[in-house]
């Protein structure tokens, strides 16, 4: 098939998932971090159909996609009048960091328009918002022309999905969800949220691939972490944002990290459930043995020791674990250091949430 066909044919898809959002159905698209469960932000009964597919508390509130526009003679994106419809007050801090990383996997959080949903902010007085870089994306949005609310396409509290497959056979009885096919997701980890509703500070409130350090060396603002600084915000106050609950990105299978050469303590811990284990090990360590384990069946999984090849791939490992039937699955902890926090809070909430009981973890 030529390019120019397989063009009008992608472009034809859009065309169909613009229609469905019309129409106040769902679509499921790629973005750079995981697949997105999509529909019109505009429409609460659309709406309501995410939280119902997905299992999602309706206080868990969601993230608004909106489209850059074509670039065409564009040195500087308006990004402001695109923004300003959904928030009530936009900062210079927020423009510089808007117009330094999107389209991108960042989201800030604002203190939201009068016109914005309930359905979408979980009752709060904030709204989140991201302009997602994957072309697909983008696309979609731009010929859809409105904002789009997309949690992970997957059920609530599961392991986020990278490819149109996961979203598949994470909704196999929705015959009447569309799915746009674009590949694998590149960054594989949600994005990075800051709250900026405050109007003082910035506050990460999710690490992702953009990191305090990213934004402090493009853009000279600081962003502050939970509990740091004067700044540090009351529980109370500090905005619900997408992930944000302790159980998360859960497999069925147990998962649990295990510190560097302490295998065998992590394997002493669960003494009942340990006949057959997946370790995830470092491409650059040496193999484990199964000295003195004669009970356990091991196989090793080589992880990528670059913390941006670790992120996107980790869903994926978790996804094709979980369907390997293993008893327990171990990962080493990630590294020190900024970069490594993203996929270091997915872990986290992911051996929380897992589990064969993970589906009521991700209820409460």
């Amino acid at each position: 098939m030529s390019t120019n066909s397989t063009a009008l044919q992608s472009s034809a898809v859009i065309n169909e998932a613009v229609q469905t959002l019309h129409d106040g159905g769902l679509v499921a698209f790629p973005t750079e971090t995981v697949y997105g469960l999509g529909a019109d932000a505009r429409n609460p009964a659309a709406i309501q159909k995410i939280f119902t597919a997905k299992g999602r508390p309706p206080n868990h509130p969601l993230i608004v996609h909106l489209a850059a526009p074509e670039k065409y003679d564009v040195t500087q994106i308006d990004w402001a009048a695109l923004v300003s419809p959904w928030v009530r007050d936009l900062s210079e801090d927020a423009l510089r960091m808007i117009n330094a990383f999107w389209p991108g996997p960042l989201t800030l959080v604002f203190k939201r328009d009068k016109s914005v949903l309930n359905e979408i902010t979980g009752g709060q007085d904030t709204i989140a918002i991201r302009a997602p870089a994957h072309p697909m994306a983008q696309e979609l949005l731009r010929k859809f022309k409105g904002g789009v609310v997309a949690p992970s396409a997957n059920r609530f509290g599961k392991v986020s999905p990278t490819s149109a497959a996961d979203v598949r056979s994470e909704f196999e009885g929705m015959l009447d969800l569309m799915i746009l096919d674009g590949g694998d997701c590149e960054v594989g980890i949600e994005s990075t949220i800051i709250d900026l509703s405050s109007g003082n500070h910035a506050l990460l409130l999710r690490p992702g691939a953009i990191t305090p350090s990213d934004i402090l060396a493009k853009t000279g603002i600081k962003v502050y972490k939970p509990g740091e600084d004067k700044y540090s915000h009351d529980e109370a106050i500090t905005p619900r944002v997408s992930g944000s609950l302790k159980a998360h990105y859960a497999p069925t299978t147990p998962l649990r990290l295990y510190a560097p050469g302490r295998v065998l303590d992590a394997l002493s811990e669960f003494p009942d459930i340990k006949s057959r284990v997946a370790v995830g090990v470092w491409d650059s360590d040496s193999s484990l043995s199964e000295d003195g384990h004669p009970s356990v069946h091991f196989e090793e999984v080589t992880m990528p020791s670059d913390s941006r090849t670790f992120a996107s791939r980790l869903y994926r490992s978790l996804r094709d674990l979980d369907e390997q039937g293993w008893d327990l699955i171990l990962f080493p902890e990630p590294p020190a250091g900024e970069e490594w926090d993203g996929v270091r809070d997915r872990l986290q909430r992911a051996c929380f949430g897992s589990g064969p009981s993970s589906s009521s973890h991700a209820s409460n």
